[in-house]
């Protein structure tokens, strides 16, 4: 039996009801809610540098000055301080602070987009998490069912034994424990199952009643990263996130150092005077940082600090990112190792030593309390190989996701 189960991992099939993952992962790009929500965000903040980067409105006035009666054109033409005019003025931010004002939006912007590429990320990752864990339940459920048809036998000969006298009545009690302990174990596995398809159609938000199948067996496969080039090379989200961010406070730095220098309004205005000449002005209105010390000086301070601490951030996310993905790595590795184990060591050589003492036990050289420890050896190795290629394909996941890999297959 657990020879079969072990050559029937290896080899992937794909029912014909069953959802593939990367299908299921492009429904859950398209549809899931916190995906489409950080992708509206990045649409909104990538409208910001345009914006920040231009110039003022301009303002347009328009006004008359009369005298002898308080309507407009009184005394036009006779007095020379009577006048209709308009004037124009427009506002000079110093050279340079426009242009980083849009950089400082498209630092933003992208610290957005990296946002919305994280949570895509998260949300692959998740979904990989609960299919393959409700593969695992899955497949526990048909592993227990096995399991019991094969205790019920072994059940019916010890009680055909204990009818005779040849066998102990605890015997008979401790098969019917374990069956009992079966049902407890299939109840919990059926609960994941339910649970893991809640999940998949939530996050691909469809109804609930929406059918989730899995293939009946997903090979652990090799690991297809090498932990160095994923160091190296890897660009994940949250870190080109940090960075950006740490970009955009050296630049708002930048702009309070800036801001110590005056804006200008330049002005222009023509008067009708009715009869008489008309009357043009320009002039151009200064800034001035009479409170520097109060106010220009603590800006700078502030965008210093914002600069220094975002850096900092940045940093400790880049140590504490690499010690993620060292750790997934570690434990992708080690799942990987134990199904081999499992597979070529382990579980052959438990089901010959319960294939031996089950024919030992049919002559009466062996007593069923050894039947029953090699029987519940095969049972709990055939389900930590199959937890084991679950846990393998679930930090793969979350290797992938801290890594900025996103993969459909």
């Amino acid at each position: 039996m657990a020879q079969a189960l072990a050559c029937g991992l290896s080899v992937a099939t794909l029912p014909s009801a069953a959802q593939p993952l990367p299908e299921l992962i492009s429904q859950a790009l398209a549809g899931n809610r916190d995906i489409l929500v950080a992708q509206k965000r990045y649409e909104s903040m990538a409208q910001r540098p345009q914006q920040a980067s231009s110039l003022p409105d301009p303002t347009l006035s328009l006004g008359y000055v009369s005298n002898g009666w308080p309507w407009p054109g009184a005394g036009l033409g006779h007095s020379p301080t009577s006048n209709i005019g308009a004037t124009v003025s427009q506002t000079m931010p110093f050279p340079g602070k426009r242009s980083l004002r849009g950089e400082i939006a498209a630092k933003e912007a992208e610290a957005t987009r990296q946002e919305y590429l994280a949570i895509r990320l998260h949300v692959i990752a998740q979904l990989k998490r609960a299919y393959h864990e409700l593969h695992h339940a899955n497949v526990a459920v048909g592993f227990i069912d096995r399991y019991q048809e094969l205790l019920e036998n072994i059940l019916r000969g010890s009680e055909a034994r204990y009818a005779v006298g040849r066998a102990a009545q605890q015997d008979v009690l401790k098969a019917q424990t374990q069956l009992a302990v079966f049902e407890t174990q299939r109840e919990r596995y059926r609960l994941d199952r339910t649970n893991r398809r809640i999940e998949i159609n939530a996050l691909l938000d469809r109804p609930q009643n929406t059918r989730v199948a899995v293939p009946e067996d997903v090979p652990v496969g090799e690991l297809p990263y090498a932990l160095d080039d994923l160091l190296v090379h890897a660009r994940a989200p949250e870190l080109e996130r940090g960075q950006n961010l740490a970009e955009r406070s050296e630049l708002a730095a930048r702009l309070a150092r800036k801001d110590a220098y005056p804006d200008y309004t330049v002005s222009g205005g023509y008067f009708n005077q009715g009869g008489m000449p008309p009357m043009w002005q320009v002039s151009v209105a200064f800034s001035l940082p009479v409170h520097y010390w109060q106010k220009q000086h603590a800006a700078i301070a502030e965008q210093e600090y914002a600069a220094a601490e975002a850096r900092h951030a940045y940093e400790s996310s880049r140590v504490s990112l690499e010690s993620r993905i060292r750790q997934a790595y570690a434990e992708a590795e080690t799942a990987h190792r134990l199904t081999v184990l499992y597979e070529k060591s382990v579980i052959p050589e438990a089901q010959l030593t319960l294939d031996s003492s089950l024919a030992g036990y049919e002559t009466g050289k062996v007593d069923f309390v050894s039947v029953f420890s090699n029987f519940m050896n095969v049972v709990d190795f055939e389900l930590m190989d199959h937890e084991a290629i679950m846990q393998f394909h679930v930090a793969l996941a979350r290797l992938e996701e801290l890594a900025g890999i996103e993969v459909k297959e």
